[in-house]
């Protein structure tokens, strides 16, 4: 069997930063085509591969081409059982394990779309991902998913949502010298800023995993001048949404718990949301994993699996790596990591 370890250093020693994986691409789709059993599409510095079997269900296997910017970590460095460089985790090491899969499962047991896609690690506008969903649906239609994410080997299930959400609470100026002829706009923040900080965290657990929501207030933005009492005050506030709930349903919850310091000329403005996605453990192409014996835990953070979900596709998340190590300078995976996830995914694709 290749060198999976070393495979991934290959894809590392390449540079794809996002909105320049167009050389990346083009090997990719090069080694793709290469596979008699495989039908590619290209689409923009997207790569797509399917199997045609007429198998009755379809899996997807997809994970994003684009790294953050190099930090003096581009060149892959093998130290014993540890690859060390930029993207090894995030999300090269799964690539390996895709590519591997593509180029040597000639029948799996359901058919497979291999989908390698641009841009995630930037602004929504330029997904890859979006942009076969919008311009090429048929290219990522499937009966279920599985996002190469570094997960260390486990399954995480689902994704929580996020919203951001922009509370504007409005005063009147005066001179700081005479601050009772006016309304500190500020200072109004007081109480909202203690009821986030008390906030306690739901905890719903679905299907066996246990998610746990968050509001954290991360900008203020407020003042005239230093001898100006400040007429408004913007606070943007962070929500992170388990999947038992949609995001309208949190947003709700949200104002409701504001309510109480929020007034009529006070502005509330949802400025960015993602919807959640459910674990889908249960689903006939997903569930064979859990069942022989892949660990399981709750997905905290959001996941392009939310993307699938939003068509009507479960989703899960399962790659080599460990997330916690991405887009930072020592960035690095280990060959145990790599070769268990190829294992399980190899396993399910070739079960009878």
């Amino acid at each position: 069997m290749t060198d999976l370890l070393e495979a991934t250093a290959e894809l590392v020693d390449i540079a794809s930063p996002s909105l320049a994986e167009g050389p990346f691409a083009d090997l990719v789709e090069g080694w793709l085509r290469e596979v008699p059993w495989l039908t590619v599409d290209r689409h923009g510095d997207n790569v797509v591969a399917r199997t045609e079997l007429g198998r009755e269900q379809r899996l997807v296997l997809a994970g994003h081409l684009d790294t953050v910017p190099a930090n003096d970590n581009d060149v892959a460095r093998i130290e014993g059982d540890t690859l060390w460089g930029l993207g090894s985790a995030d999300m090269k090491g799964g690539l390996a394990v895709f590519l591997e899969l593509a180029r040597t499962v000639d029948a799996p047991s359901c058919d497979v779309t291999y989908v390698f896609y641009a841009a995630e690690e930037i602004a929504a506008e330029h997904s890859g991902l979006l942009q076969l969903f919008r311009e090429r649906p048929d290219l990522v239609e499937a009966d279920a998913a599985i996002l190469g994410e570094p997960t260390d080997g486990w399954i995480e299930a689902g994704c929580q949502g996020t919203a951001r959400v922009r509370l504007t609470l409005t005063g009147e100026r005066a001179h700081t010298a005479r601050p009772w002829k006016g309304r500190n706009a500020i200072h109004r923040l007081g109480p909202i800023l203690e009821a986030i900080a008390g906030y306690e965290a739901r905890e719903p657990t679905i299907d066996g995993c246990t998610y746990r929501e968050a509001i954290q207030a991360v900008f203020v933005e407020g003042g005239v001048a230093g001898n100006v009492v400040p007429d408004a005050v913007v606070l943007t506030v962070n929500l992170r949404i388990a999947p038992d709930r949609t995001v309208d349903e949190a947003v709700d919850a949200f104002r409701s718990m504001v309510a109480p310091w929020v007034e009529d000329e006070d502005g509330f403005e949802v400025v960015d949301r993602s919807e959640p996605a459910p674990p889908s453990l249960t689903h006939p192409l997903l569930a064979p994993l859990v069942e022989a014996g892949t660990p399981v835990r709750a997905k905290l953070g959001w996941t392009d699996v939310a993307r699938f979900a939003e068509h009507g596709i479960p989703a899960i998340n399962l790659g080599p790596g460990d997330s916690s190590v991405a887009h930072m300078r020592d960035e690095h995976v280990t060959r145990d990591s790599v070769e268990r996830v190829h294992a399980a995914l190899h396993a399910l694709l070739t079960a009878p």
